[in-house]
């Protein structure tokens, strides 16, 4: 499970090396170097392990492709959405047009998120922390999950 959080440099040419912990865990769990890097809102990037991005592809292939939160995703994800390998280093490259929506540049924050992983400019990311906080109603929500 990719869980946690790692800053790390953007490098001049636009490649986040994934840290250590997360290249070993994703290399058992999904025996690969291949990402699909995408977004769903343009505000980070997030690296979908291949196979763990065709689960994701499976599930919504079960749905009608007309119903509008589906068209919605497969559009944002496939106009963000590029193939990338991660290079002998550990380095994978975020796409132009992302990194630049999405600010992601300089130092920027990995964020495991169970199956895949999130890369936010730091300073973006800080700002949304503190813009939209775990409220009560979040807390009572988690607290019927047993959370």
């Amino acid at each position: 499970m990719l869980v946690g959080s790692f800053t790390v440099k953007v490098d001049e040419k636009g490649r986040v090396k994934i840290p250590a912990e997360y290249r070993r865990h994703i290399e058992e769990r999904y025996g690969g170097v291949d990402f699909f890097v995408t977004s769903v809102r343009g505000d980070c990037a997030q690296l979908y392990p291949a196979r763990a991005w065709d689960e994701v592809r499976q599930r919504l292939s079960t749905q009608p492709p007309s119903k509008p939160p589906v068209r919605k995703f497969l559009r944002t994800t496939n106009y963000y959405g590029q193939l990338a390998a991660m290079d002998p280093q550990g380095r994978v490259l975020i796409h132009p047009r992302l990194r630049e929506d999405a600010s992601i540049e300089e130092e920027v924050v990995i964020l495991g998120q169970q199956n895949h992983l999130e890369v936010w400019n730091l300073k973006k990311f800080k700002e949304t922390l503190r813009a939209d906080p775990l409220s009560a109603e979040d807390e009572d929500y988690l607290a019927t999950l047993g959370i």
